[in-house]
């Protein structure tokens, strides 16, 4: 029996689900604990009601003392009322912003585990292109906002890259070659090409350990351009 296979877009999709399920269950035990409190807070009019009640059981009173007493009754009724109507508003009110808070803290959180994913695949996958900008009036390539000095022949070289790249093709040394020199690539070497592309990583290379790892300060030294806590020796 073949063992079962789950390819790697269904995870984050299996993840995704989860966190909706999450916020869903949140959301309805929020609103659960909102009918239970409301259940549970004694209606408005029920002092009204207990007031009107002791009208029609004891009529009675017919005292003018007992009579303003049975107004002063009716009258606080209608004010307590009024006061537990306005607390069901607010406690609505303190139970919307609660849940709107806890899932923003909830969604908030799953952009931070998203993110410092995304950072830990960037540690291990190295140094990451984000931006390539080519000058040829300056000889400087951009890489992530790195300036690199090349010679003539190498930014010749990168530029005839950068192009392929973009038609999504692939050049041979010959290839490259007959792309900078003009010439049929059947007239060009293929080591040719191998060589200007070995130029082109030396002269990358080399300044970007100088600009990312090994850096000359001026009459001092050189100096590895890393935190301490980075370096491990085995």
């Amino acid at each position: 029996m073949p063992a079962p296979i789950s390819s790697a877009t269904e995870r984050p999709r299996a993840g995704a689900r989860l966190v909706w399920a999450g916020l869903a269950a949140i959301a309805l035990l929020l609103a659960g604990a909102a009918v239970l409190l409301l259940a549970v807070l004694p209606d408005a009019d029920a002092f009204n009601a207990r007031v009107e009640r002791i009208f029609v059981e004891n009529d009675d009173l017919t005292g003018q003392a007992e009579i303003r007493l049975l107004e002063i009754l009716a009258q606080s009724g209608t004010a307590f009322s009024e006061t537990l109507a306005g607390y069901r508003v607010v406690i609505l009110v303190l139970l919307v912003f609660a849940a709107a808070m806890l899932l923003a803290a909830i969604v908030f959180l799953v952009l931070l585990l998203a993110l410092n994913r995304r950072m830990a695949q960037i540690e291990r996958a190295g140094i990451q292109v984000n931006s390539l900008i080519l000058s040829r009036e300056e000889n400087t390539v951009y890489l992530n906002n790195i300036a690199l000095k090349l010679t003539d022949a190498a930014m010749e070289t990168l530029a005839a890259l950068a192009e392929a790249r973009l038609d999504d093709e692939m050049l041979s040394g010959a290839d490259l070659e007959a792309v900078i020199t003009g010439r049929p690539a059947a007239d060009c070497d293929e080591a040719a090409g191998a060589t200007r592309i070995k130029r082109l990583r030396d002269g990358l290379g080399n300044q970007l350990v100088s600009e990312l790892l090994v850096r000359n300060i001026a009459r001092r030294g050189y100096l590895l351009a890393i935190d301490k806590d980075a370096i491990r020796m085995l």
